[in-house]
């Protein structure tokens, strides 16, 4: 053991202050990158990160020539009498610049891995952005900035070239661990650089085993909560059907008019809604997330005007665009962000006005949780409640600070079938007592019917189609529409004669009731209402041979091809479905088998 212990006092001096330094300008530096959308981006990068690629000496050669009695800050630190080259100020400069990096990569990761839908959701409940750093961002990320500081500090207590360059060497004043090794070694005294070696190693070892058994004893104590009750309570209600809303721009309720350009397609639609749940029924990537993103202020259209209550959200000719914070929108999406590191009474207490007395707070949050049929749960973590527990306090979230419009956004798509129909009922019962507007989106068209009385069916960013349900599914506009309603039936068609059309993909003339469209394109039926007759002299009838079957646990699907037995597997014309009781006596009978294409049940496409 050598007697002067310096080195270890200068070297721990400048490391922490190093460490203090680079553990605010990283994290700053991390969280403002993370959002920069600049042109420069690509250069700032590498401008923090250049450190850590340059070799120290070239690190330390550029800080003599900034700092140095001729650089800009050496000039303008000589009348004050203040030098920083060969002082341990150096060292600690020099050891700040080549930490940087480490502690700014490490944290700029741990901000990304946050979901960014925490990030959305909070903003739609009103918190300003300072408040989502500190509460949401901040103690998400810490665990990754605790290793960031750990390595920041590590990385600074071994610099050596840079530290040469710009504070020297002098025994007692700069001199750091690293350079008494280096020296010591050069002076034949192996002993003396041993012992340096093995007191920054253990240094060094230490910070990183401190975090790395924090982070796992964390871990466990997250795994030991486990998943706590498993029971989903049913609700019971419906919504009653209704008119569609037929309100302006200027009166109650939901106005959008809006565009914007996507990958493949440009996004545009224009609808309103009254305080009836309306269901955004397309299929994946129609656009219907990205309308409630709109809405919701995370994503702001290329042009067009949303309007909520008279009250103006977006108008992009009078440059209005107001934050999320402020536009009282209650967004559920996907995954449900939840807050992680909050329990189940601060998710639903965060979006609630400031000021409020705890009090106040608790008791709205208990509110809350009996309408979703959650009483005592307020201290547990989202991660001690089941998929469909968290759901429901996620919707309790949204709700709690009384939003205008409520956006949903395909809220049972990660529960399994059971569950979600258990949910389903649940949020019916909800959304019956809720009085403000409802957007519903979802691709899942009988999940459609049971929850929304109107639906605005999208196509590549259009609207195909905006009405009841009940006129949807009986007289969608387009095959497109007929599709997403779930018929399975198609025919290119043409008008033949009144009360009559041509389907020539199926062989046959048809006789139909509703009128015929000029633009007539498709007719179409629905696979449970063919009916399999024994009466072939009945209108719209034909006879038919069965190519194969589909079992499903309640029906049969059965595919018929008309006129004259089929060739292979694939070469049929329509799907019929059954019950498996009708299936039972129909088997066994001789082909051909006879179909009825029920004139009422045909529907007409444009």
């Amino acid at each position: 053991m050598p007697l002067d212990l310096s080195p270890l006092w200068i070297s721990l001096k400048t490391s922490l202050l190093a460490t203090f330094i680079t553990f605010f300008l990283g994290i700053a530096a991390a969280y403002w990158m993370l959002g920069y959308r600049g042109k420069g981006k690509s250069l700032i990068e590498g401008i923090f990160v250049a450190p850590l690629i340059l070799p120290p000496t070239v690190v330390g050669f550029l800080l003599l020539l900034l700092f140095g009695k001729n650089g800009p800050v050496g000039k303008l630190m000589e009348p004050l009498g203040f030098s920083i080259v060969f002082t341990w100020y150096g060292a600690a400069i020099a050891a700040t610049v080549v930490a940087f990096p480490l502690m700014y990569r490490t944290a700029l990761a741990a901000f990304e891995q946050i979901d960014s839908n925490l990030l959305r959701v909070a903003r739609t409940l009103g918190a300003k952005e300072s408040t989502i750093f500190w509460r949401i961002s901040l103690p998400l990320a810490v665990p990754g900035i605790l290793a960031a500081t750990t390595l920041a500090f590590a990385r600074a207590l071994g610099e050596f070239g840079a530290t040469l360059m710009l504070a020297g060497n002098i025994p007692g004043q700069t001199q750091t661990i690293p350079m008494a090794i280096y020296f010591a070694v050069e002076g034949g005294a192996i002993n003396e650089a041993w012992f340096w070696a093995f007191a920054i190693m253990a240094i060094s070892l230490s910070g990183i085993v401190a975090v790395n058994y924090w982070q796992e004893t964390r871990g466990k104590k997250r795994e030991a909560g486990g998943v706590g009750g498993a029971g989903e309570a049913r609700g019971e209600n419906s919504i009653a059907s209704s008119r569609l809303s037929n309100q302006d721009s200027t009166g109650s309720g939901l106005f959008v008019d809006i565009e914007k350009q996507l990958s493949g397609f440009s996004l545009k639609v224009c609808f309103s809604a009254d305080n009836q749940p309306l269901g955004l029924l397309g299929g994946s990537g129609a656009g219907k997330s990205m309308i409630l993103r709109c809405i919701a202020g995370i994503e702001t259209p290329s042009s067009g005007r949303i309007v909520l209550n008279g009250r103006v959200l977006f108008d992009s000719r009078q440059r209005i665009n107001l934050p999320p914070r402020d536009r009282r929108v209650g967004f559920l999406v996907q995954n449900y962000a939840l807050f992680p590191h909050m329990t189940v009474g601060q998710n639903i207490a965060f979006g609630l006005p400031k000021g409020l007395s705890a009090t106040a707070i608790r008791q709205l949050v208990e509110t809350q949780l009996i309408t979703v049929q959650l009483e005592g749960y307020s201290q547990r973590y989202p991660h001690q409640l089941s998929g469909g527990q968290q759901q429901r306090v996620a919707l309790a979230r949204a709700l709690a600070n009384q939003p205008e419009v409520l956006l949903l956004d395909e809220p049972f798509s990660a529960l399994d079938t059971h569950l979600r129909s258990q949910l389903e009922q649940q949020m019916v019962a909800t959304l019956s007592s809720y009085e403000g507007v409802t957007l519903f989106v979802t691709h899942n068209m009988e999940e459609a019917y049971r929850v929304c009385p109107n639906l605005l069916v999208l196509e590549k960013g259009k609207a195909v189609h905006y009405g009841t349900k009940y006129d949807i599914f009986e007289h969608p506009a387009t095959v497109g529409v007929a599709q997403l309603t779930g018929c399975k039936n198609f025919s290119s068609a043409v008008g033949s004669t009144s009360g009559q059309v041509q389907a020539s993909d199926w062989g046959c003339t048809l006789s139909v009731i509703e009128p015929i469209p000029d633009a007539l394109s498709n007719v179409g039926i629905r696979a449970h209402q063919i009916i399999i007759t024994d009466k072939p002299n009945q209108e719209n009838t034909f006879p038919c041979w069965l190519v194969r079957t589909s079992e499903t646990p309640h029906r049969m699907t059965l595919f018929l091809k008309l006129h004259h037995p089929s060739t292979n597997n694939n070469d049929y014309h329509l799907q019929a479905e059954v019950f498996k009781e009708k299936w039972a006596t129909l088997k066994d009978q001789p082909m051909p088998w006879y179909v009825r294409l029920d004139p009422l049940r045909l529907i007409l496409m444009q």
